[in-house]
């Protein structure tokens, strides 16, 4: 009866381990990255988290919700760092694990879906659309179209994209604009759309 209990009180609590890595890989990962780079040399968390010390919030995320209507899970815009009403302006996405278009794209290769990284742009475009010289206050404007969509990167897990659209033109008339914009991780281009067209709601 004892070694009844025993083997249990084991058995539960190996639950609680955390298994080794299938053939040593993170050893193998680690051994890697020191041949690769030589003797590792870290920066630290203060270091780092300092390279964007000079990044400003210029619009919080519930300020972007001000924005826009779109709410979890569609809103893909985080925070505004520079803004330009009715012209320009540069917007933050942090990519996590935890997205929910990450179950099925892809299991095992995590990958946001291009169509996402452009709707994204799309959604930073509105709330640059809101500072529109003629737009109604309050104006909603429905993406139309996009040309000229070039994606040069996978955008995974981890990743912080830099987004920058810009108005090129606006018809007052019609509530027709159109927009251009490129998206970056770690300065590297990662999307790029020749041009976007948004129509105002009516």
């Amino acid at each position: 009866m004892k070694l009844a209990l025993l083997l249990a009180s084991i058995t539960s609590a190996s639950a609680f381990l955390s298994p080794s890595p299938s053939g040593g890989v993170v050893t193998r990962l680690a051994a890697e990255a020191v041949e690769a780079n030589g003797e590792t040399t870290m920066m630290g968390g203060a270091a780092i988290s300092a390279l964007t010390k000079d990044v400003k919030t210029v619009y919080t995320t519930e300020d972007v919700d001000k924005f826009l209507p779109h709410r979890y899970p569609f809103a893909l815009v985080d925070k505004i760092v520079e803004y330009e009403a009715g012209k320009k302006a540069v917007g933050i996405k942090q990519v996590t694990k935890n997205e929910e278009f990450f179950n099925g794209h892809f299991p095992g290769k995590p990958i946001m879906p291009g169509v996402l990284q452009l709707e994204a742009m799309a959604q930073l475009a509105g709330c640059v659309m809101a500072g529109l010289d003629g737009a109604e206050p309050g104006a909603i404007f429905f993406f139309g179209g996009a040309d000229g969509v070039k994606w040069k990167k996978p955008v995974v897990p981890g990743d912080t994209l830099v987004m920058e659209v810009e108005v090129l033109k606006f018809n007052k008339k019609f509530g027709i604009c159109k927009a251009t914009g490129k998206a970056y991780v770690d300065g590297v281009l990662a999307v790029e759309v020749q041009e976007m067209t948004f129509a105002q709601a009516k």
